[in-house]
């Protein structure tokens, strides 16, 4: 089968590789019909991970089923599934609470697995015409319709950034009638401001750099925040009170808590410095965040940071170590979230919220390619180029003008 293949920092390719296989009686094989090319993707494009080369890509994965183990039952030939990025048994002690993003049994290295990642078991990714899925009826979520219908973007989503916007959320305690931040407009952090509005915040501040993204981020009814017109934070704090409604319901003392009570990162570790965006600067948004958290607010930290980065500036960066202000974290009493989103947790019901009309997240998905564009989807979305916010590959889309 063809499958995208990492041959090293800022190269893939579409390679011929053996074809998945059912190795054991509870495995399912699925024949992709989307996979989409994730930011976390880049971590490992760019050598920014000790992943090595001949890793087949891609967490992001939907299809239909081709053949089953013996020992599946709730499961066929034929039905449509998305997979959850995470891997999970269903079963051990973490699994059974709920959190199958730290599962003890499908990861021989480390609590918790995914498709096609460094450190995160022996498992090829999707972005490829063919699947194999461990412990099958744990990792598949049955789909209604038929591949390529009008919801086959919106269920892909599934998979992982719709599930992690809306863990974005939930870290965060967005509740009706909440304030919100978000910083960073890719595709994380526009559907975490989607999830938000899904779960009844009032206001929503999206902040980044990218005319494309903070564009989206207003069509949705975001508040865009372009953080080279000054400091996020600040900017924020000024809209609120500028605003006679709610500068009118305040009483005296209240202007202390004109930031907002929620904040999410949804960058990480590559996150640019506010003053010079051509650097990177790991905490940056993190630091404006505490800035502009009220006091007693929840900050939901979604954006990866990574135990080892071989490109970081110095080397508590490249053993991920970072400098954050806990001074004012602990006396503010923020509450803080973070680390990977346990798909199936939420995948169930946002399915749910899509087959009944109330959720369109597919609006983030810029460009549809076939398999054999993705080296070259790879590098523009790396380059952060018009039109490659959110990129999927339809395998069995011919190349010509039917990608868009």
């Amino acid at each position: 089968m063809r499958a995208v293949v990492w041959k090293g920092p800022g190269k893939v390719s579409v390679d011929q590789v053996d074809d998945p296989r059912i190795e054991s009686a509870t495995d399912v094989l699925v024949r992709i019909s989307t996979a989409g090319i994730c930011g976390s993707d880049l971590h490992m494009y760019e050598g920014r991970t000790a992943a090595e080369p001949g890793v087949v890509m891609g967490h992001e994965n939907m299809g239909v089923i081709e053949e089953v183990g013996s020992a599946v039952r709730q499961l066929g030939k034929g039905d449509r599934v998305v997979l959850p990025f995470n891997i999970a048994c269903g079963t051990c002690f973490n699994c059974s609470r709920g959190y199958t993003s730290a599962c003890l049994v499908t990861n021989d290295e480390a609590a918790g697995a995914a498709y096609g990642y460094v450190g995160m078991g022996p498992y090829r990714g999707g972005q490829a015409e063919l699947l194999r899925v461990p412990w099958g009826e744990a990792n598949c979520i049955k789909l209604p319709g038929k591949p390529g219908d009008e919801l086959e973007d919106d269920f892909l989503l599934l998979s992982d950034i719709f599930p992690t916007g809306y863990h974005a959320a939930e870290m965060a305690r967005v509740q009706p009638g909440t304030t919100v931040a978000i910083f960073g407009a890719g595709p994380v952090g526009l559907l975490a401001a989607y999830s938000s509005m899904l779960r009844g915040a009032a206001e929503v501040y999206v902040v980044d750099s990218v005319e494309e993204r903070l564009e989206r981020a207003q069509q949705i009814g975001a508040i865009p925040i372009d953080f080279r017109q000054g400091a996020p934070a600040d900017r924020i704090r000024e809209l609120r009170l500028q605003n006679p409604l709610v500068r009118g319901a305040m009483r005296k003392g209240e202007e202390k808590m004109a930031g907002v009570m929620c904040g999410i990162d949804a960058v990480g570790y590559q996150a640019r410095d506010l003053d010079d965006p051509g650097r990177e600067h790991p905490t940056s948004l993190t630091e404006q965040l505490v800035e502009v958290i009220n006091p007693t607010g929840a900050l939901g930290i979604i954006g990866v940071f990574l135990p080892e980065d071989p490109g970081g500036k110095d080397k508590a960066a490249r053993q991920g170590e970072y400098t954050l202000p806990w001074g004012k974290l602990w006396s503010k009493g923020i509450q803080i979230g973070m680390g990977q989103t346990p798909v199936k947790r939420y995948s169930l019901l946002l399915r749910d919220l899509i087959a009944a009309g109330r959720a369109r997240p597919s609006f983030i998905v810029s460009r549809r390619i076939p398999l054999q564009e993705a080296p070259d989807a790879y590098a523009r979305f790396d380059r952060r180029e018009p039109g490659y916010t959110k990129v999927l590959i339809k395998p069995q889309l011919q190349a010509g003008p039917a990608a868009s």
